[in-house]
């Protein structure tokens, strides 16, 4: 099949290396010291509320001594569709932390989740607010009922039941529950075994039935392994615990083995549960980093598992450690798009960015994207700046915002970590460290080809002058291809031969190419220079 490409012939320069800035739009949320934000697997942050606004929860202090953190809480921001501003206020009324958040699908109302010290020590507790972004709160207090219990992970279902998966000091699960109706008491706590040896526990619940999926890694297991465990009416009943089996991502006499960064479960608009695992080679009863792979997991395809994208460099070139609880590609995360396109981010830590202050690497945040429920993947893309700071702890939003008329806005939050390496963890000095949430247009921009076109996406380029060549190659006159600017708006039709840019402001843009009689689209990015 012919193809069409698209290319940049620049007047002066031409810069082959892929553009290092930041995709998109950076919303700054706050700052904060307590850059702990998540010891294990992706959270749920950030979530969308579809006809208002989004919800971000996230972990504020300002403390810059000792390591009580006595200021420390749930941080509560909301993004408004209507006014296109954010929001934000601390949710608790004392010294809160290791939450997230869900929202109530009928009502967009947010619910979150935390643990503080209570009268017999640290116990899970809930916020909900009054109305969709208003702030105010009312609280349930777990103690009373489910115990004194720790890292709370909660997840709103389809009839709004609240769901609490929680664990003890000494990594004992449990499950609990608020019916609909019945804010703010708890019922009693049902246990969940075996016991994972370290918390590692999402849970995830449908948004269009009563499914529910308890998740948990065996940390005290060699090779770490996973289990699971479903309900279809939302809590009242139980399957026992599934072994759940790893993908096929090592051969011979290497194993695959999950890590405490693995297991993030999300039920996509058609009911289905995804997984998506980071996952390590498991070698004579050791666990290495690298190659470090990301895998995505939907019972409905055939074969189940498929591969992200594979992370690695040579052992030699790794010239500083990741830091704790991290392998060299972890915490994937996922949501979906409107159209039913997959969307998963994580962090990835880069070989030769090395934090002067710490010795530990410094990371970015890659995104890939699926066409077909995860059968095929974007190769993994960059969105974040390749510089002297650290991007941690990825939350991509459950369901894509509408960013045109047939695309959708990616969202990110994570946490720019000033100096690599923990504070918390006594890994290097006190920063404030910003939290942003990214937004980036779809479809993402990488060396893509698509499926059954024959479009193909090159690599980036630099415009240093105004001139824009379009040069189309092959017979398909019904392809067409526009400008988008970086969020995915269309600045102008570009026609085959030269296009002049020069007026246009400095910045990331788009290429995009259009087979309407193949329903086709593929993207390139382009960054105009002065």
């Amino acid at each position: 099949m012919r193809k069409l490409a698209v290319l940049a012939l620049l007047t002066l320069a031409v810069s082959l290396a892929p553009a290092q800035g930041y995709l998109g739009r950076l919303d700054t949320l706050g700052t904060t010291t307590y850059d702990w934000q998540n010891g294990w697997h992706a959270n749920q942050l950030l979530v969308n509320a579809p006809g208002f606004g989004l919800h971000a929860v996230w972990m504020w202090s300002v403390n810059t001594s000792g390591t009580s953190f006595d200021d420390r809480n749930m941080h509560y921001n909301y993004y408004d569709f209507a006014t296109r501003q954010w929001g934000g206020t601390n949710v608790f009324t004392h010294r809160a932390g290791f939450g997230n958040i869900d929202c109530d699908p009928a009502t967009g109302v947010a619910i979150i989740g935390c643990h503080y010290t209570g009268t017999g020590g640290i116990a899970p507790k809930l916020a909900k607010d009054a109305a969709p972004g208003a702030g105010i709160f009312d609280y349930a207090d777990g103690e009373p009922v489910v115990g004194v219990k720790q890292w709370p992970r909660i997840a709103v279902g389809q009839n709004g039941t609240i769901h609490l998966f929680v664990m003890t000091a000494s990594y004992e699960m449990s499950y609990s529950r608020i019916l609909p109706g019945n804010w703010p008491v708890f019922e009693p706590p049902i246990s969940v075994d075996p016991s994972p040896g370290f918390p590692t526990f999402p849970l995830a619940a449908s948004k269009v039935s009563g499914k529910v999926c308890l998740m948990w890694e065996m940390s005290s297991n060699d090779p770490e392994d996973a289990y699971m465990q479903t309900s279809t009416d939302n809590g009242s009943t139980w399957t026992g615990p599934v072994w759940f089996p790893p993908p096929p991502a090592y051969g011979g006499d290497t194993v695959t083995a999950f890590h405490i960064t693995s297991l993030y479960p999300w039920y996509d608009w058609q009911d289905r549960l995804h997984v998506v695992a980071n996952v390590c080679p498991n070698v004579n009863d050791t666990t290495y980093i690298i190659p470090s792979q990301i895998w995505h997991y939907c019972a409905d395809n055939t074969p189940p598992w498929s591969r992200i994208h594979i992370a690695t460099c040579d052992p030699a070139n790794l010239l500083a450690p990741v830091g704790y609880n991290a392998t060299y590609a972890c915490r994937p995360c996922i949501g979906g798009g409107n159209d039913g396109r997959l969307y998963v981010a994580w962090e990835q830590f880069d070989s030769s960015n090395v934090e002067p202050l710490t010795s530990r690497l410094r990371a970015g945040i890659w995104v890939s994207s699926s066409p077909d429920n995860g059968m095929t993947w974007t190769p993994g893309l960059l969105v974040t700046e390749r510089n002297t700071f650290s991007h941690r702890f990825p939350s991509i939003v459950d369901r894509m915002v509408p960013g045109g008329p047939s695309e959708d806005t990616v969202c990110i939050l994570y946490m720019i970590d000033s100096v690599a390496g923990f504070f918390v963890q006594s890994e290097g000095p006190v920063s404030f460290n910003p939290i942003v949430c990214q937004f980036i247009a779809s479809p993402l921009v990488g060396a893509e080809e698509v499926a059954g076109c024959g479009l193909r996406v090159a690599s980036s380029a630099t415009i240093v002058h105004g001139v824009l060549v379009l040069e189309a190659r092959g017979e398909r006159r019904e392809a067409r291809a526009e400008l988008l600017d970086a969020m995915g708006r269309k600045v102008f039709d570009l026609k085959p031969g030269a296009n002049d840019v020069s007026g246009l402001a400095p910045g990331v843009y788009f290429v995009r190419a259009v087979s309407r009689e193949l329903s086709a689209v593929s993207c390139r990015k382009v960054v105009l220079a002065r």
